[in-house]
């Protein structure tokens, strides 16, 4: 039995094991990923992306949905930036798990997309720690990206990646530099 992914990063797998791991601690011997699929997901965020804020070819590859809060708030009034996405076989690491660099990937692009939302302008990072403190494994996931203090020319944010549970996987804060 293989493991697959479709284009969307939804699992097309006929393996029923979705711990990532087997009982010895380490990953199923039959995970693999579906060279067509994978091709299929890369052609999509291709043909899909505008270089563009929540549409640049990286957010379209994940798979990234987004959502500002609270939706009736006006653009400059917007407190999270709400993102999901699937853990895919395309994303993981050798142990089955969200691969640490998508976790901070997926954590600086909630941030940065609240700023630019929020101040109509992007900023930089110029600093983030990642604290990892679960792994997220296959299946859904979603990230939150928050202002701790907002301001003119700094900005100081947080972000959370919770796995499937709602449980808190990793946690980011992080300084922004407006132009």
């Amino acid at each position: 039995m293989s493991p697959t992914t479709t284009a969307r990063g939804t699992d097309a797998t006929t393996n029923d094991d979705t711990t990532g791991g087997d009982t010895t601690g380490g990953p199923p011997a039959d995970r693999t990923i579906d060279p067509d699929a994978a091709r299929a997901q890369f052609d999509d965020a291709l043909a899909t992306h505008v270089q563009e804020f929540e549409t640049f070819f990286l957010s379209r590859l994940i798979g990234l949905e987004f959502t500002y809060l609270p939706a009736e708030a006006k653009d400059a009034d917007k407190e999270v930036c709400h993102l999901s996405f699937e853990v895919t076989e395309l994303i993981m690491n050798p142990q089955g798990s969200l691969h640490g660099g998508i976790f901070a990937t997926v954590m600086d692009i909630s941030m940065g997309h609240l700023l630019r939302k929020v101040q109509g302008a992007a900023g930089a990072t110029i600093e983030m720690k990642v604290q990892y403190l679960r792994p997220v494994m296959k299946g859904p996931a979603t990230c939150e990206g928050k202002f701790v203090k907002r301001g003119r020319a700094i900005s100081f944010l947080e972000s959370r990646i919770f796995d499937r549970d709602g449980k808190v996987a990793a946690l980011a804060t992080s300084t922004w530099k407006m132009p």
